[in-house]
Protein backbone atom coordinates (compact mmCIF):
# COMPACT_ATOMS: atom_id res chain seq x y z
CA UNK A 1 0.00 0.00 0.00
CA UNK A 2 1.24 3.10 -1.00
CA UNK A 3 2.49 5.76 1.80
CA UNK A 4 3.42 9.33 1.47
CA UNK A 5 4.24 12.20 3.66
CA UNK A 6 3.93 15.64 2.80
CA UNK A 7 5.20 17.84 5.26
CA UNK A 8 6.40 21.48 6.00
CA UNK A 9 3.20 22.72 3.44
CA UNK A 10 0.88 25.54 3.75
CA UNK A 11 -3.14 23.71 3.10
CA UNK A 12 -5.63 24.74 2.39
CA UNK A 13 -8.19 22.01 3.30
CA UNK A 14 -11.22 23.63 1.89
CA UNK A 15 -13.28 23.22 4.44
CA UNK A 16 -15.22 26.01 5.35
CA UNK A 17 -14.30 28.81 6.71
CA UNK A 18 -11.79 28.59 3.81
CA UNK A 19 -8.37 29.71 4.82
CA UNK A 20 -4.55 28.64 4.73
CA UNK A 21 -3.25 26.56 7.61
CA UNK A 22 0.27 26.88 8.11
CA UNK A 23 3.52 24.37 8.58
CA UNK A 24 1.05 21.44 8.36
CA UNK A 25 1.64 17.41 7.51
CA UNK A 26 -0.83 15.58 4.97
CA UNK A 27 -0.35 11.88 4.98
CA UNK A 28 -1.30 9.40 2.21
CA UNK A 29 -2.13 5.78 2.66
CA UNK A 30 -3.23 3.75 -0.50
CA UNK A 31 -5.55 6.07 -2.28
CA UNK A 32 -6.69 8.06 0.54
CA UNK A 33 -6.31 11.32 3.32
CA UNK A 34 -5.37 8.96 6.40
CA UNK A 35 -4.01 12.39 8.05
CA UNK A 36 -4.12 16.26 8.03
CA UNK A 37 -2.64 17.92 10.87
CA UNK A 38 0.86 19.44 12.27
CA UNK A 39 2.09 15.65 12.99
CA UNK A 40 1.79 16.16 16.53
CA UNK A 41 -1.95 16.73 17.49
CA UNK A 42 -5.06 14.62 16.30
CA UNK A 43 -3.33 11.73 15.49
CA UNK A 44 -5.44 9.46 17.66
CA UNK A 45 -8.07 7.79 14.61
CA UNK A 46 -4.08 7.52 12.41
CA UNK A 47 -3.09 5.27 15.23
CA UNK A 48 -6.32 3.09 15.39
CA UNK A 49 -6.23 2.57 12.06
CA UNK A 50 -2.95 1.89 11.04
CA UNK A 51 -0.92 1.08 14.35
CA UNK A 52 1.71 3.34 16.05
CA UNK A 53 4.69 2.34 13.18
CA UNK A 54 4.49 5.53 11.27
CA UNK A 55 8.32 5.33 10.27
CA UNK A 56 7.70 3.81 6.96
CA UNK A 57 7.26 6.27 4.07
CA UNK A 58 7.52 5.13 0.54
CA UNK A 59 7.92 8.72 0.04
CA UNK A 60 8.30 12.02 2.37
CA UNK A 61 7.94 15.14 0.13
CA UNK A 62 9.35 18.42 1.29
CA UNK A 63 6.64 20.89 0.33
CA UNK A 64 9.36 23.60 1.50
CA UNK A 65 5.68 26.06 2.32
CA UNK A 66 4.00 25.62 -0.90
CA UNK A 67 0.64 24.99 -0.51
CA UNK A 68 -1.61 21.90 -0.57
CA UNK A 69 -5.04 21.92 -1.99
CA UNK A 70 -8.08 19.38 -3.60
CA UNK A 71 -7.91 19.28 -7.26
CA UNK A 72 -9.34 21.60 -9.63
CA UNK A 73 -12.88 19.74 -11.22
CA UNK A 74 -12.87 20.87 -15.04
CA UNK A 75 -16.94 20.25 -14.92
CA UNK A 76 -17.64 20.26 -18.71
CA UNK A 77 -15.41 19.36 -21.37
CA UNK A 78 -15.12 17.13 -24.39
CA UNK A 79 -11.51 16.30 -23.90
CA UNK A 80 -10.69 14.92 -27.61
CA UNK A 81 -11.84 18.08 -28.89
CA UNK A 82 -7.70 19.23 -28.52
CA UNK A 83 -8.04 17.80 -32.14
CA UNK A 84 -9.70 21.08 -33.14
CA UNK A 85 -7.43 23.78 -31.49
CA UNK A 86 -6.69 26.42 -33.49
CA UNK A 87 -8.42 24.42 -36.38
CA UNK A 88 -11.92 25.99 -35.78
CA UNK A 89 -12.04 29.60 -34.68
CA UNK A 90 -13.73 32.73 -35.14
CA UNK A 91 -17.13 31.78 -35.88
CA UNK A 92 -20.52 32.02 -34.50
CA UNK A 93 -21.53 28.81 -32.25
CA UNK A 94 -23.86 27.37 -35.07
CA UNK A 95 -21.68 27.75 -37.82
CA UNK A 96 -18.90 26.66 -35.89
CA UNK A 97 -20.93 23.48 -34.93
CA UNK A 98 -22.70 22.73 -37.95
CA UNK A 99 -19.93 23.61 -40.74
CA UNK A 100 -16.40 22.82 -38.58
CA UNK A 101 -16.87 20.66 -35.90
CA UNK A 102 -19.97 18.19 -36.67
CA UNK A 103 -18.39 17.12 -40.28
CA UNK A 104 -15.21 16.11 -38.78
CA UNK A 105 -16.76 14.80 -35.58
CA UNK A 106 -18.60 11.88 -37.70
CA UNK A 107 -15.41 10.98 -39.73
CA UNK A 108 -13.75 10.60 -36.01
CA UNK A 109 -12.95 6.64 -34.75
CA UNK A 110 -13.18 5.55 -31.56
CA UNK A 111 -9.21 4.89 -31.42
CA UNK A 112 -8.58 8.34 -32.29
CA UNK A 113 -10.96 9.43 -29.79
CA UNK A 114 -8.95 7.41 -27.40
CA UNK A 115 -5.57 8.95 -28.36
CA UNK A 116 -6.83 12.73 -28.02
CA UNK A 117 -8.21 11.79 -25.45
CA UNK A 118 -5.32 11.12 -23.50
CA UNK A 119 -3.24 14.04 -24.69
CA UNK A 120 -5.82 16.10 -23.09
CA UNK A 121 -4.93 14.14 -20.07
CA UNK A 122 -1.63 15.74 -20.20
CA UNK A 123 -2.88 19.39 -20.16
CA UNK A 124 -5.58 18.51 -17.23
CA UNK A 125 -2.41 17.19 -15.38
CA UNK A 126 -0.39 20.45 -15.98
CA UNK A 127 -3.40 22.54 -14.85
CA UNK A 128 -4.55 21.03 -11.57
CA UNK A 129 -7.12 19.37 -13.04
CA UNK A 130 -8.16 16.17 -10.96
CA UNK A 131 -11.42 15.04 -12.37
CA UNK A 132 -12.99 15.60 -15.55
CA UNK A 133 -17.03 15.66 -16.58
CA UNK A 134 -16.74 14.58 -19.90
CA UNK A 135 -19.01 14.13 -22.89
CA UNK A 136 -18.38 13.26 -26.50
CA UNK A 137 -19.21 10.71 -29.18
CA UNK A 138 -17.35 7.16 -27.68
CA UNK A 139 -17.85 6.78 -24.26
CA UNK A 140 -16.18 3.47 -24.14
CA UNK A 141 -12.86 4.38 -25.39
CA UNK A 142 -13.03 7.81 -23.53
CA UNK A 143 -13.00 5.41 -20.24
CA UNK A 144 -10.19 3.17 -21.12
CA UNK A 145 -7.86 6.05 -22.01
CA UNK A 146 -8.81 7.67 -18.75
CA UNK A 147 -8.35 4.89 -16.90
CA UNK A 148 -4.79 4.17 -18.52
CA UNK A 149 -3.93 7.41 -17.65
CA UNK A 150 -5.27 7.71 -13.98
CA UNK A 151 -7.67 10.37 -14.79
CA UNK A 152 -10.42 10.22 -12.53
CA UNK A 153 -13.64 11.22 -14.77
CA UNK A 154 -17.33 11.28 -14.60
CA UNK A 155 -19.09 11.23 -18.22
CA UNK A 156 -22.13 12.17 -19.43
CA UNK A 157 -24.38 11.03 -22.42
CA UNK A 158 -24.45 13.31 -25.31
CA UNK A 159 -27.08 11.87 -27.48
CA UNK A 160 -29.16 13.88 -29.84
CA UNK A 161 -30.93 13.29 -33.17
CA UNK A 162 -27.85 12.38 -34.88
CA UNK A 163 -27.48 8.82 -32.39
CA UNK A 164 -26.89 7.04 -30.45
CA UNK A 165 -30.37 5.45 -30.03
CA UNK A 166 -31.34 5.67 -26.58
CA UNK A 167 -31.26 1.85 -25.81
CA UNK A 168 -27.55 2.33 -26.43
CA UNK A 169 -27.55 5.69 -23.85
CA UNK A 170 -29.16 3.14 -20.95
CA UNK A 171 -26.83 0.24 -22.27
CA UNK A 172 -23.80 2.71 -21.37
CA UNK A 173 -25.33 3.74 -18.17
CA UNK A 174 -25.42 0.56 -16.98
CA UNK A 175 -22.00 -0.94 -18.42
CA UNK A 176 -19.69 2.25 -17.66
CA UNK A 177 -20.80 2.49 -13.63
CA UNK A 178 -18.69 0.46 -11.39
CA UNK A 179 -16.57 -0.30 -13.91
CA UNK A 180 -13.48 0.74 -11.98
CA UNK A 181 -12.92 3.39 -9.50
CA UNK A 182 -11.92 6.18 -11.24
CA UNK A 183 -15.06 6.18 -13.84
CA UNK A 184 -18.61 6.62 -13.62
CA UNK A 185 -21.29 7.79 -16.22
CA UNK A 186 -24.31 10.04 -16.01
CA UNK A 187 -27.65 10.60 -18.25
CA UNK A 188 -27.69 13.35 -20.63
CA UNK A 189 -27.79 15.02 -24.05
CA UNK A 190 -25.97 17.71 -26.04
CA UNK A 191 -29.19 20.13 -26.02
CA UNK A 192 -32.68 20.84 -26.66
CA UNK A 193 -31.68 22.66 -30.44
CA UNK A 194 -30.38 18.54 -31.39
CA UNK A 195 -33.29 16.65 -29.71
CA UNK A 196 -36.26 16.07 -31.02
CA UNK A 197 -39.32 16.47 -28.05
CA UNK A 198 -39.72 12.31 -28.42
CA UNK A 199 -36.18 12.00 -27.45
CA UNK A 200 -36.38 14.44 -24.77
CA UNK A 201 -39.31 12.39 -23.19
CA UNK A 202 -37.52 9.13 -23.31
CA UNK A 203 -34.46 10.42 -21.61
CA UNK A 204 -37.15 12.00 -18.67
CA UNK A 205 -38.21 8.60 -18.31
CA UNK A 206 -34.51 6.76 -18.29
CA UNK A 207 -33.84 9.24 -15.40
CA UNK A 208 -37.51 8.59 -13.71
CA UNK A 209 -36.90 5.04 -14.09
CA UNK A 210 -32.72 4.88 -12.68
CA UNK A 211 -33.57 7.66 -10.06
CA UNK A 212 -31.12 9.53 -11.86
CA UNK A 213 -29.85 12.94 -12.02
CA UNK A 214 -29.75 14.51 -16.33
CA UNK A 215 -26.96 16.86 -17.77
CA UNK A 216 -27.34 19.19 -20.76
CA UNK A 217 -25.86 21.82 -22.63
CA UNK A 218 -28.68 24.99 -21.64
CA UNK A 219 -29.24 28.28 -22.60
CA UNK A 220 -25.81 28.70 -23.94
CA UNK A 221 -26.83 31.97 -26.49
CA UNK A 222 -29.23 33.77 -26.76
CA UNK A 223 -30.74 32.25 -29.51
CA UNK A 224 -31.12 29.10 -28.62
CA UNK A 225 -33.38 30.15 -25.86
CA UNK A 226 -35.58 32.50 -28.18
CA UNK A 227 -35.98 28.93 -30.77
CA UNK A 228 -36.94 26.70 -27.85
CA UNK A 229 -39.92 29.28 -26.69
CA UNK A 230 -41.05 29.59 -30.51
CA UNK A 231 -41.03 26.06 -30.49
CA UNK A 232 -42.53 25.22 -27.03
CA UNK A 233 -43.21 28.58 -25.30
CA UNK A 234 -40.77 27.32 -22.51
CA UNK A 235 -37.23 27.92 -21.68
CA UNK A 236 -34.80 25.52 -22.43
CA UNK A 237 -35.09 24.80 -18.23
CA UNK A 238 -38.39 24.95 -17.91
CA UNK A 239 -39.26 22.85 -20.92
CA UNK A 240 -37.08 19.98 -19.24
CA UNK A 241 -38.52 20.81 -15.41
CA UNK A 242 -41.94 20.21 -17.38
CA UNK A 243 -40.36 16.55 -19.17
CA UNK A 244 -39.78 15.53 -15.51
CA UNK A 245 -35.87 15.44 -16.36
CA UNK A 246 -34.96 16.90 -12.93
CA UNK A 247 -36.61 14.63 -9.94
CA UNK A 248 -33.46 13.41 -9.08
CA UNK A 249 -30.53 16.11 -9.70
CA UNK A 250 -28.45 17.27 -12.64
CA UNK A 251 -27.73 20.53 -13.85
CA UNK A 252 -26.55 22.24 -17.15
CA UNK A 253 -23.53 23.69 -18.85
CA UNK A 254 -23.34 27.02 -19.81
CA UNK A 255 -26.42 28.99 -18.70
CA UNK A 256 -25.70 31.90 -19.72
CA UNK A 257 -29.28 33.36 -21.12
CA UNK A 258 -31.05 32.29 -17.69
CA UNK A 259 -34.86 34.29 -17.06
CA UNK A 260 -35.63 33.98 -12.80
CA UNK A 261 -37.59 31.20 -13.69
CA UNK A 262 -35.15 29.06 -14.46
CA UNK A 263 -33.42 30.22 -11.56
CA UNK A 264 -36.19 29.35 -9.37
CA UNK A 265 -36.35 26.31 -11.30
CA UNK A 266 -32.82 25.27 -10.34
CA UNK A 267 -33.04 26.37 -7.03
CA UNK A 268 -35.77 24.28 -6.15
CA UNK A 269 -34.64 21.01 -7.44
CA UNK A 270 -31.14 21.58 -5.69
CA UNK A 271 -29.12 21.69 -9.61
CA UNK A 272 -25.74 22.36 -10.71
CA UNK A 273 -24.52 25.38 -13.07
CA UNK A 274 -21.40 24.48 -14.65
CA UNK A 275 -20.43 27.84 -15.98
CA UNK A 276 -17.57 28.11 -19.10
CA UNK A 277 -16.51 31.72 -19.14
CA UNK A 278 -13.65 31.53 -21.87
CA UNK A 279 -15.83 29.42 -24.40
CA UNK A 280 -18.87 31.76 -24.29
CA UNK A 281 -16.55 34.93 -24.37
CA UNK A 282 -14.83 33.25 -27.37
CA UNK A 283 -17.84 32.41 -29.33
CA UNK A 284 -19.63 35.58 -28.34
CA UNK A 285 -22.07 33.93 -26.34
CA UNK A 286 -22.49 36.15 -23.15
CA UNK A 287 -22.11 36.51 -19.71
CA UNK A 288 -23.49 34.17 -17.29
CA UNK A 289 -25.51 35.53 -14.23
CA UNK A 290 -23.07 34.42 -11.57
CA UNK A 291 -23.95 36.39 -9.06
CA UNK A 292 -27.78 35.69 -9.29
CA UNK A 293 -26.91 31.99 -9.26
CA UNK A 294 -24.80 32.20 -5.89
CA UNK A 295 -27.45 34.40 -3.99
CA UNK A 296 -30.11 31.81 -4.95
CA UNK A 297 -27.95 29.24 -3.82
CA UNK A 298 -27.01 26.92 -6.47
CA UNK A 299 -24.51 24.93 -6.68
CA UNK A 300 -21.79 26.64 -9.28
CA UNK A 301 -18.88 24.94 -11.10
CA UNK A 302 -16.46 25.34 -13.51
CA UNK A 303 -15.60 24.07 -16.80
CA UNK A 304 -13.34 24.71 -19.67
CA UNK A 305 -15.47 22.97 -22.62
CA UNK A 306 -13.89 21.75 -25.22
CA UNK A 307 -10.41 23.01 -26.84
CA UNK A 308 -12.17 23.60 -29.79
CA UNK A 309 -14.21 26.80 -28.29
CA UNK A 310 -11.22 27.89 -26.08
CA UNK A 311 -8.46 26.58 -27.51
CA UNK A 312 -7.13 25.49 -23.87
CA UNK A 313 -7.52 23.43 -21.03
CA UNK A 314 -7.11 26.07 -17.80
CA UNK A 315 -8.95 26.57 -15.24
CA UNK A 316 -6.65 28.89 -13.93
CA UNK A 317 -7.66 31.04 -16.35
CA UNK A 318 -11.40 30.31 -16.05
CA UNK A 319 -11.25 31.12 -12.36
CA UNK A 320 -9.96 34.31 -13.15
CA UNK A 321 -12.63 35.19 -15.88
CA UNK A 322 -15.32 33.48 -13.53
CA UNK A 323 -14.98 36.81 -11.30
CA UNK A 324 -13.97 39.04 -13.76
CA UNK A 325 -16.55 38.62 -16.16
CA UNK A 326 -19.13 38.48 -13.37
CA UNK A 327 -17.57 42.08 -11.79
CA UNK A 328 -18.27 43.69 -15.36
CA UNK A 329 -21.50 41.93 -16.06
CA UNK A 330 -22.80 43.43 -12.48
CA UNK A 331 -20.97 46.35 -12.44
CA UNK A 332 -19.46 45.77 -9.37
CA UNK A 333 -15.93 45.36 -8.46
CA UNK A 334 -17.03 43.52 -5.16
CA UNK A 335 -19.13 40.18 -7.12
CA UNK A 336 -18.37 37.16 -6.94
CA UNK A 337 -15.10 37.11 -4.31
CA UNK A 338 -11.98 34.86 -5.17
CA UNK A 339 -12.87 32.55 -2.27
CA UNK A 340 -16.11 31.65 -4.09
CA UNK A 341 -14.40 31.01 -7.36
CA UNK A 342 -11.97 28.70 -5.68
CA UNK A 343 -15.30 26.72 -3.73
CA UNK A 344 -16.02 26.17 -7.35
CA UNK A 345 -13.49 25.06 -8.92
CA UNK A 346 -13.01 22.15 -6.57
CA UNK A 347 -15.83 21.95 -4.02
CA UNK A 348 -18.57 22.60 -6.50
CA UNK A 349 -17.01 20.88 -9.42
CA UNK A 350 -17.18 18.14 -7.01
CA UNK A 351 -20.89 18.15 -5.75
CA UNK A 352 -21.83 18.57 -9.74
CA UNK A 353 -20.14 15.38 -10.29
CA UNK A 354 -21.13 13.10 -7.44
CA UNK A 355 -17.35 13.10 -6.30
CA UNK A 356 -18.60 13.94 -2.46
CA UNK A 357 -15.29 12.57 -1.63
CA UNK A 358 -12.73 14.76 -3.35
CA UNK A 359 -14.55 17.67 -2.14
CA UNK A 360 -12.22 18.45 0.81
CA UNK A 361 -8.63 17.26 1.81
CA UNK A 362 -9.75 15.63 5.20
CA UNK A 363 -9.46 12.43 6.82
CA UNK A 364 -10.58 9.51 4.51
CA UNK A 365 -11.16 11.59 1.40
CA UNK A 366 -9.39 10.25 -1.70
CA UNK A 367 -5.91 11.74 -2.26
CA UNK A 368 -7.14 13.84 -5.34
CA UNK A 369 -4.44 16.62 -4.94
CA UNK A 370 -2.04 19.19 -6.30
CA UNK A 371 0.91 20.82 -4.59
CA UNK A 372 1.18 24.81 -5.96
CA UNK A 373 4.93 26.14 -5.81
CA UNK A 374 4.79 29.64 -4.21
CA UNK A 375 8.20 30.10 -5.15
CA UNK A 376 7.32 31.87 -8.51
CA UNK A 377 7.49 35.88 -9.70
CA UNK A 378 3.82 35.75 -9.81
CA UNK A 379 2.84 34.57 -6.22
CA UNK A 380 5.02 36.69 -4.45
CA UNK A 381 4.42 39.04 -2.15
CA UNK A 382 2.12 36.09 0.08
CA UNK A 383 -0.32 38.06 1.16
CA UNK A 384 -3.07 36.43 0.56
CA UNK A 385 -2.87 33.02 -1.13
CA UNK A 386 -6.43 31.74 -2.26
CA UNK A 387 -6.80 35.23 -3.68
CA UNK A 388 -3.90 34.97 -5.22
CA UNK A 389 -4.65 31.29 -6.55
CA UNK A 390 -7.41 33.04 -8.44
CA UNK A 391 -6.55 35.84 -9.59
CA UNK A 392 -2.66 35.55 -10.92
CA UNK A 393 -2.03 31.83 -10.63
CA UNK A 394 -1.03 30.05 -13.88
CA UNK A 395 -0.13 26.83 -14.91
CA UNK A 396 3.16 27.62 -14.37
CA UNK A 397 2.68 27.16 -10.28
CA UNK A 398 1.27 23.24 -10.49
CA UNK A 399 4.56 21.47 -9.15
CA UNK A 400 2.47 18.05 -8.57
CA UNK A 401 -1.09 16.35 -9.44
CA UNK A 402 -1.92 13.37 -7.66
CA UNK A 403 -5.10 11.56 -8.29
CA UNK A 404 -6.60 8.72 -6.52
CA UNK A 405 -3.03 8.09 -4.19
CA UNK A 406 -0.97 8.43 -7.01
CA UNK A 407 1.48 11.10 -8.27
CA UNK A 408 0.97 11.58 -12.53
CA UNK A 409 2.45 14.90 -12.79
CA UNK A 410 6.10 16.29 -10.70
CA UNK A 411 7.93 19.22 -11.79
CA UNK A 412 7.09 18.56 -15.82
CA UNK A 413 7.40 14.84 -15.42
CA UNK A 414 4.12 12.66 -16.48
CA UNK A 415 3.76 9.21 -15.62
CA UNK A 416 0.31 8.17 -17.50
CA UNK A 417 1.47 4.91 -18.88
CA UNK A 418 2.98 6.41 -22.64
CA UNK A 419 5.64 7.98 -23.74
CA UNK A 420 4.58 11.46 -24.24
CA UNK A 421 6.35 12.23 -27.65
CA UNK A 422 4.84 9.14 -29.03
CA UNK A 423 1.63 10.69 -28.06
CA UNK A 424 1.98 13.44 -29.66
CA UNK A 425 3.39 12.14 -32.97
CA UNK A 426 0.07 10.04 -32.91
CA UNK A 427 -2.25 12.96 -32.38
CA UNK A 428 -0.37 15.03 -34.66
CA UNK A 429 -1.16 12.34 -37.40
CA UNK A 430 -4.59 12.07 -36.49
CA UNK A 431 -5.17 16.47 -37.19
CA UNK A 432 -3.33 16.27 -40.52
CA UNK A 433 -6.10 14.13 -41.97
CA UNK A 434 -8.48 16.43 -41.66
CA UNK A 435 -6.28 19.91 -43.03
Amino acid sequence: MNRIQFYNARVITMEEPVCVKENMQLWVIGNKIAYVGDGKNGLESFYEKYGKDTDHWDRKIDCAGNVLLPGFKDAHTHSAMVLFRSMADDEPLQNWLNNLIFPIEGKLTSEEVYELTKLSVLEYLTSGVTGVFEMYLTPESIQDAFTECGMRNVQVSGINNFGPAPEVMEERFLKLNGRNELSSYQLGFHAEYTCTRELLENIAKMAQKYKAPVFAHNSETRQEVEECIGRYGLTPTQLMDELGMFEYGGGGYHCVHFSDKDIEIFQKKKLSVVTNPASNLKLASGIAPISDFLKAGINVAIGTDGAGSNNCLDMFREMFLVTGLAKYHDMDASSVDAVEVLKMATVGGARAMGLGSCETLTEGSLADLILLDLKQPNMQPVNNIVKNIVYSGSKQNVKMTMINGRILYEDGRFDIGCDVNELYEKCNRIAAQFK
